[in-house]
């Protein structure tokens, strides 16, 4: 049985981020991915204005590493958390 190896990338990742797709360096956090794209945004999603959910709507972590094919949307709250335990 022939074995097969598997590599760790090191070369960019496709993602989608509400609905554009992206093409980030391997290892990259969900929140570094959406900062670099939109500052603003970046900001309400470290402090809580905003959240990531995957393509069914599913909470993400913003430190979440990108995996390929992976389909992220921020939403932005008016309510702001008290602190991230409580979400």
């Amino acid at each position: 049985m022939a074995r097969i190896r598997r590599r760790a990338m090191s070369g960019p990742v496709r993602i989608f981020v509400d609905g554009r797709p992206l093409a980030v360096p391997a290892g990259a956090t969900v929140v570094a991915v959406v900062a670099a794209g939109n500052a603003d945004l970046g900001a309400a999603l470290a402090d809580g204005r905003a959240h990531v959910t995957d393509g069914v709507g599913r909470p993400i972590e913003p430190d979440t590493i990108v995996f390929p094919g992976a389909i992220f949307r921020v939403v932005r709250s008016a309510r702001r958390p008290a602190s991230r335990s409580e979400r």
